[in-house]
């Protein structure tokens, strides 16, 4: 009987993506038009492809409760084993044999138009006779007849929707009797006859011995309009290419095969073809204004991204076209946001943002861009708002009804308003960020943790003393930095530099090399000037940082190449004071971009993307790898085409609003050329790289802070402790034998197509892993989750807590520092507080990258976080063992709360507490809605 039931077994969450199919699974492949690979094979529909198969039986049950017996059997002739015309085989006689029950879960859109209701009826009438559903039962035992699954094939019948547990979820089900010797099926075949496609949750079967079988599926089921082969979903089961069952290797195969693509043709919105490019679809070569050099190649190398397939341009044929919002960018249909997700985005996030939130911002600014004038008119982005125009928010209620209930919520009774939440940055302490001890904490406890580095002696391999540049003399001067011993022994109250090295009390935030090739052109920018900056810091008795000296540099003039490097010091008188200010204000710049451009986008985003695409491309979904890495990917491959799309693309809010402006992409290539390392993404490796641990066996991770009071450091290593142990315990359990890590194609193919393909611009560094062990196993994968959930979470979740108050972390500043001789230096002089606001960023330039950094900073309620399980995907695995050390995963992490909640109340740890100190939760590991500044994430799925 095919019938509807309330939901009560909570679905997986294990998305088994896996690529079209035929129902054959023996088959040439060849190229379709679109570049991807078909086979020359017809669905099963006509009944050439079950004449194939092994002596099968079934039987659907109608409505009426009589019963059809249905079967499929290699030697009875063609015309009697080809289906009938509503889709279901010739009536045979029922046999003896197992009956079984297979449930397919479907879930429906959250809002859906009139037309689409109606819509929906259509195909309840559709199942009803059998014409919109097939399905195709493939065991895992072979047919001796055919060599390949045996098999059975049914049309679903009477779907008719009932409520279930779960809201938009309907469910239908049909039932079969299989031969006694067909063995356990370990895939199902699904052809989707309508002309939209659905979402499949799962499949189960109930009725074989051993209890229900699960086929995780939480995939789009494409039409057969857009694409004849059917969809193959495994069962939840996990296998090494070599335990594959028989009856399912060559569907293995197949799927693999049909995921990559051969490289050619545009890629449309239905398909699940993975492949690389370069970002070649930043810019516009037609307009010389947006016009952006290919990033990825020998000249500016780069991580791979996903392959669209659009035509090039016409102004360049090395330049892709672009596709603009509202226009979505191709990733595989199951990249994409689901619809709660979306919501979040709807919802006066991003999208919002970038259509309508913008240009109603400017003009309630009027015409013309200004300054802010004093902090007053700051506090007013929190206390106030902004008032739109009635014509501006009629505009965004009419174009963007869902924001008019975002703006709802912020608005007085008369007038429409955009407020922004205090900072948390602020949010205890009004003036914290005036202070030197917060501008040197936030080094340790803010958004950006990861560039602050030990000064060390000559004969070690970090930032040495003195300190030089690495650049070429010949272009950028003299490499000596202008801060002498003498001038930090001034500082040191009498201690020397060799003592305070020795102990390990000087650090430096050093970003001289990485910009200095690049301030010329950045302050031939209209509004941006900006230096090349050194800070050096010293660890105090008290426990905290202290900066010292700030070098800001500029490009040696072209006439001569004397160094232009000015060195300032905090002194005490008002002037000095105010030179002061504006110095750090240049170093948080610097600090915020290199956050933004390299240690966010570059290092989480752009070199995540490459890890997914191979795990898609090489790594069957019954890969126990691939099993473990899935929940990493989520969201990652559209959330990084959004921002190909508005943020780091040609005239972008990234260029718009950060120091480097046009050249921001040709950054972060630069710093991917001279500074990643993938054996150095690894938390405690980092930490050594950069001299803020030192090896100690007896710790945890092998590694003892030079800091004890690192908060970033001190929770991640909690963190990365958990998920090494998890990873490590996962590997044990699959590759029992020595060498089968070494002897697995997939994994082998995997890794290899991670180093020549997605990083094929790092292809011949000496410094990649070996993939031959276990050890080597464990340390690769659990490198990846890190990356994929702590330390993106880390580099993130903050950026509005921090950098929601501008004069905190601007993103850019108008003017260089005055000087005696300078024109300017009177105004410094009568109105110190005017210089330092017009050197931020304008009202506008700021209210755009709060906006971003709001968006970025909030958590979806869809969000799946480290060591949790959705509740709708409980059965993700059949393997008891590997729940139960999941489980206990999910217990350190939850001991990870607890321990970090009482670090954040220890008064001794001054980075984390004190009076108006806000505690460091970024790694706590959960999170609600919103921004909350805390919360580890899966994956990178903002």
């Amino acid at each position: 009987m095919l019938s509807l039931k309330p939901t009560t077994t909570p679905l997986n969450n294990n998305p088994n993506i896996s690529s079209d199919r035929s129902f054959s699974s023996i088959s040439t492949a060849t190229a379709g038009k679109d570049g991807d690979l078909r086979r020359k094979t017809r669905v099963a529909v006509s009944g050439s492809k079950l004449r194939r198969r092994g002596s099968v039986r079934a039987a659907i049950s109608s409505g009426d409760n009589k019963t059809e017996t249905v079967s499929s059997n290699s030697s009875v002739p063609a015309h009697q084993s080809e289906d009938n015309s509503n889709g279901s085989l010739k009536k045979k006689k029922p046999s003896k044999g197992i009956e079984v029950r297979a449930v397919m879960t479907i879930r429906k859109k959250m809002k859906e138009k009139l037309a689409e209701k109606m819509e929906d009826q259509w195909e309840f009438f559709v199942n009803g006779i059998g014409q919109g559903i097939q399905i195709q039962l493939i065991s895992e035992e072979v047919d001796p007849v055919t060599n390949s699954g045996k098999s059975i094939q049914s049309s679903v019948r009477g779907w008719l929707p009932k409520p279930t547990n779960h809201l938009h979820i309907v469910e239908f089900a049909a039932n079969f009797i299989v031969p006694k010797d067909f063995g356990c099926p370990g895939a199902v075949l699904v052809t989707n006859l309508h002309g939209k496609e659905f979402y499949l949750l799962e499949i189960v079967i109930r009725g074989f011995d051993g209890g229900p079988i699960f086929f995780l599926a939480n995939t789009w089921i494409h039409s057969r309009n857009d694409n004849p082969e059917s969809r193959i979903i495994f069962k939840n089961q996990a296998y090494l290419p070599s335990q594959t069952p028989a009856g399912l290797k060559d569907l293995r195969r197949e799927d693999l095969l049909s995921i990559r693509g051969n490289g050619k043709g545009q890629r449309k919105l239905h398909d699940r073809i993975y492949d690389y490019d370069v970002y070649n679809d930043l810019g516009k070569p037609e307009n010389k204004d947006l016009a952006r050099p290919v990033i990825g190649g020998e000249k500016r190398p780069y991580p791979r991204r996903c392959r669209t397939g659009r035509p090039p341009s016409k102004s360049d044929p090395l330049s892709e076209t672009r596709i603009e919002k509202p226009h979505p960018v191709y990733v595989p249909r199951d990249e994409t946001f689901e619809e709660i997700k979306q919501n979040t985005f709807s919802a006066g996030r991003l999208k919002a943002l970038l259509h309508n939130l913008i240009p109603s911002i400017a003009a309630s600014l009027s015409s013309s861009d200004i300054s802010f004038n004093c902090f007053t008119d700051i506090d007013k982005l929190y206390n106030d708002g902004f008032f739109l125009k009635d014509e501006d928010q009629n505009e965004v209620s009419f174009t963007f009804p869902v924001m008019g209930k975002f703006m709802k919520q912020v608005m007085s009774v008369q007038e429409r308003l955009f407020k922004y939440d205090v900072p948390a940055v602020i949010r205890r302490d009004r003036f914290s960020w005036l202070r030197d001890n917060e501008f040197a904490r936030q080094c340790l406890a803010g958004v950006n943790p990861v560039s602050i580095e030990l000064l060390k002696n000559p004969h070690d391999q970090l930032q040495e003393f003195p300190i030089l540049s690495k650049l070429d003399p010949a272009k950028f001067g003299a490499p000596e930095s202008a801060i002498t011993k003498e001038l930090l022994e001034q500082e040191l109250g009498g201690m020397s530099v060799e003592k305070a090295i020795e102990d390990k009390k000087l650090f430096i935030l050093d970003y001289h090399d990485m910009l200095l090739p690049f301030i010329e052109r950045m302050n031939s920018l209209p509004g941006r000037k900006a230096y090349a900056s050194r800070t050096v810091f010293f660890y105090t008795k008290s426990g905290v940082l202290k900066p010292l000296v700030i070098e800001l540099s500029l490009p040696p003039s072209s006439s001569s190449l004397e160094s232009n490097k000015t060195v300032y010091t905090h002194g005490h008188d008002a002037t000095t004071h105010w030179i002061w200010k504006l110095a750090k204000a240049h170093v948080c710049s610097n600090d915020a971009g290199v956050h933004q451009l390299v240690n966010h986008w570059l290092r989480t985003h752009a070199c995540m993307e490459p890890y997914i695409i191979a795990t898609h491309r090489q790594l069957s979904s019954m890969h126990p790898v691939y099993v473990l890495l899935h929940p990493h990917m989520r969201y990652t491959l559209e959330i990084n085409a959004l921002a190909r799309q508005s943020l780091i693309n040609g005239g972008g809010i990234i260029e718009a609003s950060f120091s480097p402006g046009k050249y921001a992409m040709e950054l972060s290539s630069a710093a991917y050329e001279s500074q990643w390392r993938f054996d150095m993404e690894a938390l405690p490796a980092d930490l050594l790289r950069r001299g803020m641990a030192v090896e100690d066996p007896s710790m945890p991770c092998g590694v003892k802070l030079v800091i004890e009071d690192y908060p970033y450091a001190a929770d991640g290593l909690l963190v990365w402790s958990a998920i090494k142990e998890w990873v490590e315990s996962y590997v044990e359990h699959h590759y029992v034998e020595p060498n089968s890590v070494r002897t697995d194609v997939e994994l082998q193919a995997w890794w290899d197509e991670i180093k020549n393909k997605g990083h094929y611009d790092k292809r011949n560094e000496p410094w990649w892993p070996k993939l031959e062990t276990k050890q080597d196993l464990s340390g690769v994968l659990t490198t990846i989750i890190w990356i994929a959930s702590g330390q993106h979470a880390a580099i993130n979740f903050g950026q509005y807590p921090f950098g929601g108050y501008v004069p905190n972390r601007p993103t850019l500043l108008r003017k260089l520092i005055p000087h005696e001789d300078d024109t300017d230096y009177e105004k410094f002089m009568l109105n110190p507080q005017r210089t330092f606001l017009s050197s931020l960023p304008t009202q506008l330039q700021a209210t755009k990258v709060m906006a971003v950094q709001d968006t970025l900073s909030t958590h979806s309620a869809d969000e799946e976080y480290l060591g949790q399980v959705n509740p709708l995907h409980t059965h993700w695995t059949n393997d008891q063992i590997i729940l139960k050390i999941f489980s206990k995963y999910s217990a350190q992490l939850e001991e990870i709360d607890k321990i970090i909640n009482k670090r954040n109340k220890d008064n001794r740890l001054k980075n984390r507490s004190g009076a108006g100190v806000p505690p460091y939760e970024l790694l706590l590991p959960t999170s609600g809605p919103g921004v909350t500044g805390r919360g580890i994430p899966n994956s990178i799925s903002i």
